[in-house]
Order: structure tokens, then sequence, then C-alpha cells
């Protein structure tokens, strides 16, 4: 009996000499303690929960190597290595966890809407409920900051560059012809409809080093990854026909839409300022197929657009007005691939090809040209922690350009080229905390035709200052190789370029979004030339210079007032260039120097109804008046433009629409055509560039038919 007591106390003593206490306090990176964290031996059972002082103390009977864990909500969880038995209590600080829906992001240069971006400034679809915009992507945007109103043209022009300074890219591919068919001086219109996207990220500057070949700006279109349920969209306007469709399957969805638009029956009713001999008519459609797999999400997207005219333009150097007839073919196909393998790695690889004809009569003379693009992409990610994201890749891009010019009774004149680009980037989003971030990356890119290469550096930094407010910096070089109609006579080029510089900073809170941006774009190695136009035998050079600096504000308040919802964007920009033929450094005749846009939408639920309203205003454009000394001296009227918009609930699956552009039809003037030579008085005579109507009228009858019966298609007037 002595010899069992005595071994149980041997025993007893034994395991309590096995035991070693583990203790120690739980702080955050500012040294408050942390209450409710769980601290605990890596595959045991000892463990304990700190105190409001974040005082915690256990025991264990591990031995040797362990791992001490530490976790609590919004921080990150904490793996220590320790040894057991030399273990002394200490101090151990959490890391708030940049995963939190407060953390800073970057805002520098980029408008986003959808795809659930804490940075939203938009609402996934205010990008097509807007007044004035006509269901056009490129329309909407201009009532942001940065964009400029170029009424003459139709197409995105930002922060002092010309249109063909963005680039666009639908689902991370780029897209060579973004813009349907137009004549000169008359504005056209993105390609794509709203229908088939359920994000937008608009950077008008200062953007990644995935995207490249772009002196100002890119405009990054996201189809929709998922299909909600099956529906048909049917559309009956004053303008043509239109029609949808979504077929849902267990892992896969198909939607296309098709449209018809013919403007002849609206224009014998509608007064023009354009001598039609055939108005504007196009057949387009385009589709999205979506297959999910276990851990990724292909996507195959199809563009094609058909458009005719025919009509006579004046031309003060012309006794007549010039007839222009042109048929323009496009096709696009976009396949893409984004998914998950290994240990916290994606993948976003693609392919795209673009093809375009345009066959365009001038009077008795006749010009076709033929482009083909293709663009390769491989984007790799890896996660390496919550704080610590690295992106690299490659992209491969192939255009073929070809052009003939058949002029009456003297020849045919070719011209046109080949260029491929290769380019590689790297990229790294680094979290310090979630109150601080950065962005740095590298784009190398080479263009085979000018035979040249660039490097260049970008980076982004953001910093919270407040719970709602923050502030980012962002640096970025930019090159670009020169436009089409230099490349297809000339390739003895260098790269253009510019420097971005921006400083932002953007507050949200309960439906409250304010936005300001100083920015400034410095350019070079531009694009001059010696003649009147560029032609085969100009004499080219890149001794062109610049510089873009200003403003930009943007506030958003869904929330004051019941069932209101509007914004206000202001830019100011002054921007100087000596570029094409110029004779001096002046502001080019695109650029206004304050753009102002007041966007409005009111629900009113006694009439089942969407009231929106959309005014924007420019200051006078420059231009050059031959007839005064100084170049580039004229200016332009003020631009005005007040559109109106109503979308009526006939039932919860159909809505009857309408909307007037420029209601109070006020006569903008883009610019002033001069004659060639002075008339017998000695002055040179002119005509103004004007809109090719007073107002634009639209109606519509839109109907849903789904399942749920309550879809409809508000959201995408």
């Amino acid at each position: 009996m002595n010899k069992l007591f005595t071994f149980l106390v041997v025993l007893c003593g034994t395991v309590a000499v096995a035991q070693t206490t583990i203790s120690g306090k739980v702080i955050t990176h500012k040294g408050r303690p942390i209450e409710g964290a769980n601290v605990f031996i890596e595959g045991a059972y000892d463990g304990a929960t700190s105190d409001s002082n974040g005082d915690f103390s256990f025991t264990t009977t591990e031995k040797g190597h362990q791992t001490l864990v530490i976790t609590y909500l919004s921080f990150e969880t904490t793996r220590i290595p320790i040894e057991i038995e030399t273990y002394q209590p200490q101090e151990w600080k959490l890391k708030e966890s940049v995963n939190t829906l407060d953390a800073v992001v970057i805002t520098a240069g980029n408008f986003k809407a959808g795809d659930n971006s804490k940075a939203a400034a938009l609402k996934p679809l205010d990008i097509v409920t807007t007044a004035g915009a006509a269901g056009d992507i490129v329309g909407a945007l201009q009532t942001l900051p940065g964009a400029q109103i170029v009424g003459e043209s139709g197409r995105l022009f930002v922060r002092g560059g010309e249109s063909d300074e963005t680039q666009t890219y639908i689902d991370g591919i780029r897209v060579a012809q973004p813009y349907g068919a137009t004549a000169n001086n008359l504005p056209t219109r993105g390609r794509f409809s709203p229908f088939l996207f359920s994000g937008m990220t608009f950077s008008t500057g200062g953007y990644s080093a995935e995207f490249g070949d772009a002196l100002s700006s890119v405009l990054l279109l996201n189809t929709i990854n998922e299909a909600e349920q099956e529906q048909t969209d049917l559309s009956f306007m004053t303008v043509g026909l239109g029609l949808g469709n979504t077929q849902k399957w267990e892992k896969s969805s198909l939607t296309f839409n098709l449209s018809y638009i013919n403007l002849e029956p609206y224009q014998k009713i509608i007064k023009q300022h354009v001598d039609w001999n055939k108005p504007y008519q196009s057949l387009s459609g385009e589709t999205v197929f979506r297959r999910h797999f276990e851990n990724g999400l292909f996507k195959l997207y199809a563009a094609f657009d058909y458009a005719a005219f025919d009509l006579n333009q004046k031309d003060i150097n012309a006794p007549e007005p010039i007839r222009v007839d042109t048929q323009n073919n496009n096709f696009y196909l976009n396949s893409s691939y984004k998914g998950n393998f290994g240990s916290g790695w994606s993948v976003q690889t693609g392919i795209s090809f673009g093809y375009s004809q345009n066959k365009i009569g001038l009077e008795l003379d006749k010009l076709h040209n033929r482009e083909n693009a293709s663009h390769l992409k491989l984007k790799l990610t890896k996660k390496f922690s919550s704080r610590v994201h690295l992106t690299f890749g490659g992209d491969y891009f192939i255009t073929d350009f070809d052009e003939n010019y058949n002029e009456y009774n003297t020849g045919v004149y070719q011209s046109g080229f080949r260029n491929n680009i290769g380019a590689a980037y790297a990229e790294s989003d680094i979290f310090f905390s979630k109150n601080f971030a950065a962005k740095v990356g590298v784009r190398a890119m080479n263009s085979d035709l000018i035979n040249k290469s660039s490097i260049d550096p970008r980076i982004s930094l953001a910093y919270k200052t407040s719970k709602n407010g923050q502030v980012s910096l962002a640096y970025g070089d930019f090159h670009q190789n020169p436009k089409q109609e230099y490349l297809k006579y000339h390739s003895d080029f260098d790269y253009e370029k510019t420097s971005h510089y921006i400083l932002n900073y953007m507050y949200g809170s309960n439906g409250k979004t304010l936005r300001t941006e100083l920015f400034y774009k410095k350019y070079s190695d531009l694009v001059k030339y010696d003649s009147e136009m560029a032609m085969f035998n100009s004499i080219y050079n890149n001794n062109g210079y610049g510089f873009a600096k200003g403003l930009d504000v943007f506030w958003r308040d869904s929330k004051s007032v019941k069932n209101l919802d509007y914004w206000v964007s202001y830019s100011y920009i002054d921007s100087k260039r000596d570029y094409k033929n110029y004779k001096a450094e002046v502001t080019p005749n695109f650029v206004a120097s304050h753009t102002l846009s007041v966007v409005g939408k009111y629900w009113i639920d006694k009439w089942k109804s969407q009231l929106s309203v959309t005014n924007s205003f420019a200051t006078g454009r420059p231009y050059n008046n031959p007839n005064e000394t100084a170049f580039m001296n004229g200016k332009t009227k003020e631009y005005n433009s007040l559109s109106l918009s109503w979308a009526y609930l006939l039932s919860p699956q159909k809505i009857l629409y309408f909307s007037v552009s420029n209601v109070l039809g006020s006569d903008n003037v883009f610019g002033y055509q001069y004659a060639n030579s002075p008339d017998l008085s000695g002055q040179f005579q002119r005509q103004a560039i004007t809109q090719p109507a007073d107002r634009f009228f639209f109606i519509g009858f839109f109907w849903t038919i789904s399942k749920d019966k309550s879809k409809n298609q508000l959201d995408n007037l």
C-alpha cells in the first residue's frame, strides 16, 4: 500500500513538472490592449482568451518546438514559432486585416462602377441611365470630370488628350475599333451595348502597369459573370428595333442581343442640318457565352456591326457639296479565362480578334481600308499574404492595316503598315496596414514597326485620413505608338510620351461621395509634320511637346432627398501643345477650360416614373482664324445642352420611355472651317461646324418577358 501511494505521489509530481505556463499580452500596433483574442498552441487543446487588459495565461503539457496562434476579428491571424521550455511572457502585436470593408483603396485617376467596388463613384448601370447619353457609354462618361465634350466627334477625350490616347478593353482584352462609322465632323457612338456589361473602370490617368500604349486613359468594361435568369427583351423605338434573350443552364449561360437602326423615318419628321441621301442604317449584334468550372470562368464575347449612310457634305472650299457614301463592316471576337490554382495563384488569359472594313465614296473617288487587329494576353497573380499581391504577365498585339485611295482619272495610291507590339509587366500591391497601401509596377514595350522599346515605371499610394476619407497619389510614365494616320505613311518615329502626376482626395459616407483631383501631364516626343494635313509626302518628326494641368471635382448624393439621386462634376484644365502642323505651343482646338455637368434622377412612386435631367456646360474652345495674325486666337461661344428623359412603368415588365436632348435648342458651335484662299476683299470665308440637329427626340417601348414577371429594362435606359 505504501509503495502504491509513493508511486502516485511521484507520478503526480512528474505531471506537475511537465506543465508549462504560457502567458503574455495581446495589443494593437498602437499599443492598445485587445480583449477577446484567442491564443492557443496549434494542434493542441491548450489555450486561453485575452482579458480586458489584453493579458492571457494558460498551461500546456506540450514540449519542444510549437506554434503559438493568436486570432481576433478584423486582425490578421498571427503564428509564432516558440520553444516551450524557454518561453518567456511577451507582448504580441496584431496587424489589422486589410480585407476589411473600411480598408484603404487606390483611387487616384480611377472612376469605378459595379463589381462591388469600394471606390465606386457610380452605381453599376449609372453609365447608361443618364439623360442625353442616348444609351451610349461614352456619352454618359462625358458627364464625369476629366472628360471633354467634343460634340463633333462623339469620342472620349480625356484631360487634354485626343481620342486615340484612350484604349478600350473588354474583360481585360483590347478592342482595336471601339467606335462606329461616321463622316467628318459628325459624331459617332461606341459600338457596344450596355446591356451585357456589369462593371466599368474609367481611368483618367495614372493607370495600372497591366495596360499600355495609351497616353491618357483606359476604359475597362466587364461583361456579366452570371445571368440571373432566362428572359427575353423586346425594344420598339423611333429609330429602330431591338431583341435580347438569355438562356441559363446549370454551369453555363448564353446572352445575345440584336439591334436594327434606321434613321430615315425619324429624319423625315425631324428637320436635320445634314443633307442626307440615305440616312444612317445599321444592323448589329452581340453575344456572351459563359461557362463556370470548379476553379474558374470562361467567357466568349462576340460582336458584329454593319453600317451604311450617304450624304452631301458642305465644304467651304468646294463649289458644291461633296457626296460621301460610306459602308462599314466590323467584327470583334474575345475569349477569356479567369481562375485560381495552386496556393494563392490566379490566372487570367485570353485572345481577341478585330476586323474593320470601310468602303467610302468621295464623289467619284474611292477610299477602301481594312484593319485586322489581335491581342494575346497572359496575367498571373500570386497572393503571398493578405498584404502582398504580385501580378505579372505579358501582351502581344498584332495590327495589320492597308488602304487604297482611287482618285478618279489619276490613279491608285496605296498605304498601310503591319505592327507587332510585345509587352511585359510586373506590379505589386502592398498593404502596409488597412490605412496605407501602395501599388508599384513597371511595364516594358517593344514595337517592331518603329523598332523602339520603352520602360514605364508606375506607382500609386493611398492613405486613409479618417473613417470615410482618404488621400491617393499616383505617378507614371506612358508611351504610345503614333496614330494610324501617320504610321500608314511613315515608320521612322519614336514613341510619343506622357508623364502623369495625380493627387486625389476621396470622401464617401451614407450615400454621399466627394472626389477632388489635381493633375499634371507632361507630353514629349509628339508627332509633327510640315503640311496642311498628314500626307504620304509630308516630313515627319517627334519634336512635339506640351502639357495639361487642372482640377477635377465630383460630388454625388443619393440620400439627402428621398427618391432623388444626383451628381455634379466640374473640370478645369489648362493645356497647351506644339504638335501636328502647329506654329506655336497653344491650347488645342478640342480643349475647353471649364466643363460642368449636373445629372439628376428622381423616382415618383405615384406616377411609377423615373425623371432624369442632365445639363452640360463648357466654355468656348479655341480655333485658328487665318484673318488674324495670332495663331489659334479664336474662341467659340459656350456650349450648353439641357436633356430630359421620362421612364414610365406601364406594368412591372413594360416601360414607355421618352427623352429629348438639347431641349432648349442651343445652337452649339464646335469650330469653323476656313477657305484655303482669301476672297477679293482679302478675307478668308468660313462655315461653322455645328450639331447635326437642334434636338434629338426619342420614344421607345421596352418589354421584358421572364419567369419572375418583375424584371424590366429600367436600369438599361
